[in-house]
């Protein structure tokens, strides 16, 4: 079966942002499928629109199916692998700038757009249940996301941690075009 990888892009993102174009060539010379969605209205991203967004997008999950989340990307991976049916099982998560906190928030607009993310429970347990296979992925110098979040995935979600140096938040801003400790990790899973 054709493995299939989603790559979820972030908040004011979009799939031809940062690194996603050079990671969808990547897979896709591998035999990879590789859908990259446009996530809607993502200067205002919503839980709920996203999730159900992704729903649509993906249809029949099953252990071929990967997700590559980038920051709110990766919030809307873990909310949506949540809500599966119990007997799904999925091939394996990799977030990349991923937060269960954030800070370097400016505006009240950034805070209040962020806080329903921020303040959502998410059921860590039954995340597991579908895969055992997450590795979140952090930079030493992201100006929104602290190493704190490294620790929180992996005691949460026992996930596998990375820490790359110097990517700032993996974007555009950081001008990140190519991110192949990513790739490396999906091609393991």
């Amino acid at each position: 079966m054709t493995k299939r990888v989603f790559l979820i892009h972030g908040w004011e993102g979009s799939p031809e942002n940062c690194w996603f174009p050079w990671l969808k060539v990547e897979l896709e010379s591998r035999g990879f499928s590789v859908i990259t969605p446009s996530m809607p209205n993502p200067e205002a991203p919503e839980i709920k629109a996203w999730i159900g967004y992704l729903q649509k997008e993906v249809g029949e999950p099953n252990e071929s199916t990967y997700f590559v989340g980038h920051s709110i990307g990766c919030q809307t991976i873990l909310r949506y692998v949540e809500q599966l049916p119990q007997e799904v099982k999925i091939g394996g998560i990799i977030c990349v700038a991923g937060f269960f906190n954030l800070r370097g928030l400016e505006t009240e607009e950034e805070k209040e757009l962020s806080r329903p993310w921020l303040e959502t429970k998410i059921d860590f347990e039954k995340i597991k249940t579908h895969t055992n296979k997450i590795t979140a992925i952090f930079s030493d110098n992201d100006p929104y996301v602290d190493l704190e979040n490294k620790e929180l995935f992996e005691k949460h979600l026992s996930a596998k941690t990375i820490i790359e140096h110097n990517k700032g938040h993996f974007d555009d801003d950081a001008e990140i075009k190519e991110l192949l400790i990513v790739l490396e990790e999906l091609l393991k899973m």
